[in-house]
């Protein structure tokens, strides 16, 4: 079931931008955040939006946000049931928006707000994709800055869409490119891929990621395996592809070492020894074996789980404010 929208169509149309911002307990830097992001869109001519997208939040962000002081840019605040993942956050923030162009940004200001304007010039170049490369990460251990570049580099390899490296979540998309991306009807989601999968012209605009502004990341290194893991098998099956070669090149080279043995045996009555050396063998192509099943798991469970179709997301509230209106709606929202 499509959302239904709380937006009117004169709205629809009159708003240029949307600024979508997914958050989970940063309750510290969301002042912060709001404050030099609105003072950024109220520097812009055109008629913005801010769409904040509560993930579940249990530290008051959710309150905070619905108390934010209004400028000139609409505050739409929308509230999940529950912690659905920052993937399903953007997709939420992505279908409730309303702008011909619409922003990513996350709220813990490492990606500056200040850059907004740079991306609107180039989008009114005719740019449907303005990606944002971080030539720099401040607040990066070197272990995760060159993990993350051998991940791009797998990724592309590996898959058919050409992911641009360093580039996050922090981007400018055209309504053009929104509404195929809210078309695509994978539960298991991965949006840097999904961002790129329908083409169209793109640029990209390098600068400098800063360390966040307080709190905590939520993101450690296993969450950040998981995400990998979902990049990878939501655009490739070069895995499995790569299982079946090896397995095949396994077999033959036992098959011709089976053969010698059995050549050398037979011709040269020579006992094959070696009980260590076997057992290394044994235990390595178990390995393998149980890594390939292990892959082939990652696979089946993600057919699993999209042919239960159950919704990305559930909406429990929508709160909108305005200089001229203030409407809250409370809701059991759907995204199918």
């Amino acid at each position: 079931m499509k959302p239904i929208s709380l937006i009117s169509n004169t709205a629809e149309k009159s708003v240029v931008l949307s600024v979508v911002v997914p958050y989970f307990n940063e309750i510290d830097v969301l002042p912060e955040f709001h404050s030099r992001l609105t003072k950024v869109l109220d520097s812009i001519e055109d008629e913005s939006e801010i769409v904040y997208v509560n993930d579940g939040s249990t530290d008051g962000s959710k309150e905070l946000v619905e108390s934010l002081p209004v400028s000139s840019s609409k505050v739409v605040s929308i509230s999940l049931s529950r912690n659905f993942g920052k993937e399903s956050a953007m997709s939420a923030g992505l279908e409730h928006c309303n702008g011909l162009a619409v922003i990513l940004i996350d709220a813990d200001l490492q990606d500056p707000p200040e850059l907004i304007p740079s991306m609107i010039k180039e989008w009114r170049k005719g740019y449907d994709v303005v990606n944002m490369q971080r030539i720099k990460r401040e607040g990066e251990s070197w272990f995760k800055r060159k993990s993350a570049a051998m991940f791009y580099r797998l990724l592309n390899f590996l898959s058919k869409s050409d992911i641009p490296e360093n580039v996050g979540d922090f981007r400018l998309l055209s309504r053009q490119v929104i509404d195929h991306i809210n078309e695509m009807p994978e539960r298991n989601r991965y949006m840097k891929g999904m961002f790129v999968w329908p083409g169209f012209k793109q640029t990209t605009i390098i600068f400098k990621r800063y360390a966040r502004h307080s709190g905590q990341t939520k993101w450690n290194y296993f969450k950040l395996i998981g995400l990998a893991m979902d990049g990878i098998t939501s655009f490739s099956i070069s895995p499995l592809r790569i299982a079946t070669v090896l397995g095949s090149l396994i077999a033959a080279s036992a098959f011709v070492y089976g053969m010698a043995i059995v050549f050398k045996t037979l011709v040269f009555g020579v006992q094959t020894h070696g009980y260590a050396s076997m057992m290394a063998v044994e235990l390595a192509l178990g390995g393998v074996q149980l890594l390939s099943i292990g892959l082939l798991g990652e696979y089946i469970g993600r057919i699993f789980i999209e042919t239960k179709r159950r919704p990305l997301y559930i909406v429990q509230s929508i709160n909108e404010r305005s200089n001229v209106t203030n409407v809250q709606s409370t809701v059991m929202e759907k995204r199918a």
